[in-house]
C-alpha cells in the first residue's frame, strides 16, 4: 500500500541505530531487498531504505549507549504539545522535540511503564511511503510490564481507543485511531527476563515466513520465537546480528 500522508496519531515511520552500520545495511538489504539512499553529510550517516523507489525505513549510527532497537514513530501534528501531554498524564520526555534539518520535528516520550515511543511531526519527510507489502512495515506492538496502567496514557496522548481482542493467558489489546486498528499491545510474557523493560516492537510483512527465517539465520540473525500461525497470519520473532529484535509476518491474501 502506497502512502502519501498519515493522520495525527498513526504510526508512520521506523528506524534503527546501529553500532555497526555497514553490517546492519548488509543484513537488511540481504533480507528484504532494500535499496539504500544515504542522506546529506549533515544527516550524520542516516540512510533511507527503499523498495521500488518508495521509503520504508531508516538506518543510522547509534547515537548513544543502550541496546540496539527498532524505533517506532507516531505521526503528530505538534510534537511539542504531544510531549507536554505525555508528561501531564504520567509519562516522561526522553528526548525533547527538535528539528531534523528540513525533514520534520522529532522527539521521544516514555510511557508510565517504561516503553519508549517516537514522535514525528512531518515536514519534507512524511513517513514510510510503502507499508503492508513484503519487506515493509506492517504493525507495531507494545509489550508492557503494566498494560492496564498504560492504556489510558495512550488514549490521552494520541487519542487512541482500546479494545481487547483476546483474553486469558494470551490477552491482546488493539489500539485504534478513527475506528481503524493501528497497533497492538499485550502484557509482557512471563518467560521474558525481568531485566527486559516494556518496549514497542515492529513487524515487517513478508511473502513467506519460513523462507524469511531461513534467509535471516543464513545472514546471521537468531530465531527468538516461532514460526506460529495466528489469525493475522504466520509470524516469527528474530534478533538481527547486532541484537535488534523485530518480527515478520506473512499476511493472508486480501
Amino acid at each position: 500500500m502506497e502512502m502519501d500522508r498519515y493522520a495525527n496519531g498513526v504510526p508512520s515511520w521506523l528506524d534503527l541505530g546501529s553500532d555497526d552500520l555497514d553490517a546492519t545495511k548488509a543484513f537488511y538489504t540481504g533480507l528484504f531487498g532494500w535499496e539504500l539512499a544515504e542522506g546529506p553529510p549533515e544527516a550524520g550517516g542516516y540512510t533511507l531504505c527503499l523498495l521500488g523507489g518508495r521509503t520504508v525505513a531508516g538506518l543510522g549510527p547509534k547515537m548513544g549507549p543502550g541496546p540496539t532497537v527498532w524505533n517506532q514513530y507516531v505521526n503528530v501534528d505538534d510534537a511539542d504539545a504531544t510531549a507536554a501531554a505525555a508528561e501531564a498524564v504520567g509519562g516522561s520526555v526522553m528526548l525533547a522535540p527538535f528539528d531534523v534539518l528540513a525533514f520534520g520535528r522529532m522527539g521521544f516520550i516514555v510511557d508510565p511503564a517504561g516503553a519508549v515511543v517516537g514522535l514525528w511531526q512531518p515536514n519534507e519527510h512524511l513517513g514510510a511511503q510503502l507499508v503492508n507489502e513484503p519487506g515493509s512495515f506492517c504493525w507495531s506492538e507494545l509489550q508492557s510490564r503494566d498494560l492496564d496502567a498504560v492504556l489510558p496514557f495512550y488514549q490521552q496522548v494520541f487519542g487512541w481507543t482500546v479494545g481487547d481482542v483476546a483474553e486469558g493467558p494470551q490477552r491482546y489489546v488493539e489500539f485504534k485511531s478513527d475506528g481503524r486498528a493501528i497497533a497492538g499491545s499485550m502484557p509482557m510474557p512471563a518467560e521474558v527476563p525481568a531485566e527486559v523493560p516494556s518496549y514497542w516492537g515492529v513487524y515487517f510483512a513478508v511473502a513467506d515466513t519460513d523462507a524469511t527465517i531461513a534467509r535471516a539465520t543464513e545472514l546471521g540473525a537468531a530465531l527468538v520465537f516461532g514460526p506460529q500461525d495466528i489469525p493475522a497470519g504466520r509470524f516469527a520473532a528474530l534478533s538481527d546480528p547486532q541484537g535488534a529484535m523485530f518480527s515478520v509476518i506473512a499476511l493472508p491474501a486480501a
